[in-house]
């Protein structure tokens, strides 16, 4: 009974220690620059390109997170919508003001005389910054069609399909010494027969498209093209995609599956620069594939990826932080680990999902709430997925590419 109780309360521990530590800036905003950290969180870590996913919700109000002359405010980088234009207060209702716009949408933009045209229509009385036809993204709405999808979700690994050897549980303040406290695999059995059906085998083609190394042009050829809308084609045939996108049609996001299917090809396989290089990131390798970038692992939080490197010899598993509370699949880890010499100090997965699960999920909350927590529903459990536009080239009309999409929590308010 002794052994249960410690069990018990190192799982609680470690599902609390979650909240604070996914690549957090969570009490380290303004710090001096921390050679030995995997991401910064002061106000020049967005000229050096380095911050953590989550510095500007975390910083935006912090006084050390002022940006200095010429560069963009945290807050605006976070405010500004998916559909967001420099003439149009759409996605940017009630954001801080910013210099650098040529109109605003503060909440005293009247008392300036520098609201844009378009303030009154959709900011005063719609807080979400939509007019009132109808096609505002509800909190509730969210719950409703990420049960959907979850139930949906018919490709899923079974509880025989992958035996999981989590090991070592850490504290978030142990996520940072890269201890190799697991001297397993993580994954103890994976049954691959998984890998043969479409979706995951479109998915698997995928992968090995990419350099991981920021700073290199990505050179895409015809067939990897061909394999992006072969990946795309399959999974808009499973019931997820069909009810993601029959959601959105609701709300007069898309007029067309075939203007939903480009949408997504661009805002997740289009090329844009995290480096000095032209062309040398894309939203899905980031996600999906993984990077390396000063020397850190960015991004990789795919299950998948992650089991098949791990049987390549190129993923040490070191220890995790956070179980999640699912007695199936899917499944969330927090995790630690090496990739082939470089350390991934909190990194967040689905665990035997489906590749269209997750696309799904990332691609709702990226369209419906970029820049913020998106709260969901799995199972009768909440969980949060953040994403980040990438703010500095867009495509189509003003559209902003991914630029990384995770679990962020799932018990956090």
């Amino acid at each position: 009974m002794r052994s249960l109780g410690l069990l018990l309360l190192s799982s609680l521990f470690c599902r609390l220690a979650w909240a604070g530590s996914l690549e957090s800036c969570e009490s380290r905003c303004g710090e001096p620059l921390n050679p030995k950290a995997a991401c910064q969180c002061n106000r020049q870590c967005a000229r050096h390109k380095d911050c953590c996913e989550d510095y500007a919700r975390l910083c935006a109000h912090a006084p050390q997170a002022t940006p200095e002359a010429g560069e963009p405010s945290p807050r605006s980088r976070r405010s500004a919508g998916l559909y967001s234009a420099p003439d149009s207060c759409h996605g940017r209702c009630h954001e801080s003001f910013d210099a650098h716009h040529s109109c605003h949408c503060s909440d005293r933009c009247a008392d300036f005389g520098n609201c844009c045209a378009d303030y009154e229509s959709l900011c005063h009385d719609h807080p979400e910054g939509f007019s009132s036809r109808g096609d505002a993204i509800t909190d509730e709405e969210l719950l409703t069609v990420s049960e959907q999808i979850y139930a949906a979700d018919t490709n899923r690994a079974q509880k025989a399909d992958i035996i999981l050897n989590s090991q070592s549980c850490v504290s978030s303040s142990e996520t940072d010494d890269q201890v190799d406290r697991c001297p397993e695999p993580l994954y103890s059995y994976v049954n691959e027969q998984l890998f043969s059906k479409p979706t995951y085998a479109a998915f698997i083609r995928l992968l090995d498209n990419y350099n991981r190394a920021t700073g290199r042009c990505e050179e895409v050829t015809d067939r990897e093209l061909a394999e992006q809308d072969n990946f795309l084609r399959t999974i808009m045939d499973t019931p997820i995609l069909q009810a993601l996108y029959a959601f959105l049609h609701s709300k007069n996001r898309y007029g067309s599956k075939e203007e939903f299917v480009e949408d997504l090809k661009n805002m997740w396989f289009g090329l844009y620069s995290r480096s000095s290089a032209e062309g040398d990131s894309s939203g899905f390798e980031h996600v999906f594939s993984g990077e390396v970038k000063k020397g850190q692992v960015s991004g990789f939080h795919n299950w998948i990826r992650f089991y098949l490197q791990e049987k390549a010899g190129l993923v040490n598993y070191y220890s995790y932080n956070y179980d999640g509370p699912w007695d199936s699949y899917p499944d969330v880890l927090g995790l630690q680990f090496n990739w082939d010499g470089y350390y991934k100090e909190v990194g967040s997965a689905f665990i035997g999902s489906s590749p269209e699960f997750e696309f799904a999920l990332y691609s709702l909350c990226f369209i419906s709430r970029p820049g913020k927590v998106c709260r969901l529903s799995l199972g009768g459990h909440p969980l949060g997925i953040q994403t980040y536009s990438w703010t500095k080239s867009t495509y189509g009309d003003g559209k902003k590419f991914i630029a990384t999409a995770y679990v962020a929590s799932s018990n956090r308010n």
